[in-house]
């Protein structure tokens, strides 16, 4: 069977539903990644927040706090590249033996396709949950770099290297969390591609759900409007109303 033919194995709409999937997946990401200065993603802003995370460790000692934070930042993305392996696995083992992954889809879809239709399905699945794997490991590595640097930042602030130093402990610390999204992405749009499973127009829809749900998450949610707001603090308080005129009679 040459490739074409396994091609025409795919009906119109599955070959529609997996450009959504990968159109949503790429889009969003770069949405996301490229967002403008008057229109900032959640993900944006945290990173001045971690640029401001790291100037306000130069004075503070001990620094416990801080390597706690970048420990916890490290487990999770164990966590994440542990789990994403395990699925990984499951995934293997499924191609091996689709006969009654077909059954139960054939009960919900109501179709019959070959089962090279359904190791293809699967390994759609398995390259993104890979793709969402190396990416986790990369941030792992990436927040351990970050920690080696916040070690090397001088504990005064009076020390010339010491902001210098902080501020590529920033830089590391964005790029480390900008992996670990872009893994969490393709990981909820590995849990989308297994609607494919049950047919092209549910894959469709998964796909458009995860890229609103992932849309909202970075630009339309609470937790963005709160990292927007201005502290109290920083606004100039209000000149106070004089009463001079009042006090004589």
């Amino acid at each position: 069977m040459t490739i074409l033919d396994r091609i025409l194995l795919f009906s119109p709409a599955d070959l529609a539903a997996c450009f959504v999937l990968i159109a949503c997946w790429l889009g969003i990401g770069w949405r996301i990644d490229n967002a403008t200065a008057q229109h900032p993603s959640v993900s944006g802003l945290m990173a001045q927040f971690r640029h401001a995370w790291m100037i306000q460790m130069v004075q503070r000692d001990p620094r416990i706090f801080d390597a706690q934070l970048i420990a916890n930042l490290r487990q999770g993305s164990a966590f994440f590249a542990s789990a994403s392996m395990i699925a990984i696995g499951g995934g293997l083992a499924l191609i091996g033996n689709t006969d009654q992954l077909a059954g139960v889809a054939q009960d919900l879809s109501l179709e019959s396709v070959p089962a090279f239709v359904w190791d293809v399905k699967i390994l759609t699945i398995l390259l993104l949950l890979s793709n969402a794997f190396l990416k986790y490991v990369w941030a792992h590595r990436l927040f351990g770099y970050c920690f080696v640097l916040m070690a090397a930042v001088p504990n005064t602030d009076k020390d010339p290297r010491a902001y210098p130093r902080a501020n590529q402990a920033a830089d590391l610390s964005i790029t480390a969390a900008r992996s670990f999204n872009r893994a969490m992405r393709s990981t909820y749009f590995a849990l989308a591609a297994a609607a494919w499973l049950i047919g092209a127009w549910a894959l469709i829809a998964a796909s458009v759900v995860t890229c609103a749900v992932l849309y909202r998450r970075e630009f339309a949610s609470q937790s963005r409007t709160i990292l927007q707001r201005v502290p109290a603090e920083t606004t100039p308080p209000k000149a106070p109303v004089s009463t001079s005129s009042h006090t004589q009679l």
